[in-house]
């Protein structure tokens, strides 16, 4: 195949199982199309970050699977890294045990071993500056990410249940340090608005190597409470907005619809369509899944088509809600801690919402360790 050029060109390779050879070759073959090796130099410090967004196995479909992240790091040592260290914000506070057991469950601590590269425990954060940003000039970030030389992005191919798609441009939220997400869903709490956001902390992160695991996907309400589904594919770039453009075809979705692609798009990092990249590998729809389950939260789309003046009143009541199955909820109070607008309060052994101050941003329904947050649209909005 034609080495590529270097940005807004996409590898996608099919691959059908996380056996660490498959992976492993599928990723050698990217990473030489993509020519990685002009990012690396001597003593190079690398930061790789997956998504690690709560505390599961790798089986559920939540986070990045540790052989794609594994087999990565092990072709950066190869070709000539110095260190490489994973390192993750997850949902709810950014503390040394959390991370532990979220790289025990995950399946990271071994495959560190195994392969040679670290695990990051530092809870410490810093400053990022985002001049060209629109609706956001600066971030706290983590700070092994501010201090690497190179930040290489590997997310997992799902739904969102805000922003419709989490892959490569969405995943780099985790950098921002624990508690301090929900502060800018608070500050951000539309769709439009957020999305831009991310564009903007995108932009700053300036990643430069992406991938996206998307061999086993997961579909309905995700990030964390939807289902796993085998799509087959790994894809690869040095653009994660055009990166992005290809997972949203594989899962079906129209980029237009995803609020960080098309603030991308307005303001020129992102293509408008797959017509605009360079693509090695597989074609895109020998892989993409017709019938992926989408997001209950998905806008809605005949509001475009309301008079201007009624379409405040209808969003309101066609926007889904966070909805707990009080008969599961065990009370743990992850929702409330990850509330923005601090809405949710445990009563009765079980979390409640107030509504009247509720965001719709679905952070409850994205930290639920037991998934008994369900998103519910008002019934005559179900298709």
């Amino acid at each position: 195949m034609v080495p590529l050029k270097q940005k807004g060109q996409v590898c996608l390779s099919a691959c059908k199982t996380y056996a660490f050879e498959e992976v492993h070759a599928a990723l050698r073959e990217q990473l030489d199309a993509l020519h990685v090796e002009e990012l690396l130099f001597p003593g190079c410090r690398v930061v790789i970050k997956p998504n690690l967004v709560i505390r599961s196995k790798p089986e559920e479909g939540v986070i990045t699977h540790p052989a794609v992240v594994a087999a990565v790091a092990v072709e950066l040592l190869e070709r000539g890294a110095g260190h490489v260290t994973v390192a993750e914000s997850p949902g709810g506070p950014y503390t040394p045990p959390l991370l532990r057991a979220i790289y025990e469950a995950g399946g990271y601590t071994e495959l560190a071993q195994t392969y040679g590269f670290s695990l990051n425990f530092d809870c410490s954060y810093g400053s990022l500056e985002a001049p060209q940003g629109q609706r956001c000039k600066r971030f706290d970030v983590i700070q092994p990410v501010l201090e690497a030389d190179l930040l290489v992005d590997i997310a997992k191919l799902k739904t969102h249940g805000m922003m419709g798609l989490s892959a490569a441009v969405k995943n780099l939220f985790g950098c921002v340090p624990g508690l301090m997400k929900p502060e800018l869903h608070c500050r951000f709490p539309e769709r439009e608005a957020f999305g831009e956001m991310v564009a903007d902390l995108c932009c700053a992160l300036k990643p430069a190597l992406c991938v996206v695991d998307g061999i086993v996907g997961m579909e309905g309400n995700g990030p964390t409470g939807g289902k796993p589904r085998l799509v087959g594919a790994l894809a690869a770039s040095r653009d994660p907005f055009a990166l992005d453009m290809v997972c949203a075809s594989l899962i079906h979705q129209d980029p237009m619809h995803v609020p960080y692609l098309r603030a991308g798009m307005k303001r020129g990092v992102c293509p408008e369509s797959l017509d605009e990249l360079s693509l090695w590998g597989v074609p895109v729809q020998s892989l993409a899944v017709s019938d992926f389950i989408q997001p209950e939260s998905c806008s809605v789309n005949f509001l475009d088509w309301l008079p201007k003046f009624l379409r405040p009143l209808a969003e309101k009541v066609a926007t889904p809600v966070p909805k707990i199955q009080t008969n599961h909820c065990v009370g743990c109070g992850k929702c409330a801690e990850s509330c923005p607008q601090h809405t949710i309060r445990i009563a009765g052994g079980h979390a409640v919402i107030d509504y009247r101050k509720c965001i719709r941003c679905y952070c409850c329904h994205e930290m639920c360790p037991k998934h008994v947050i369900d998103i519910k649209r008002f019934r005559l909005f179900r298709f």
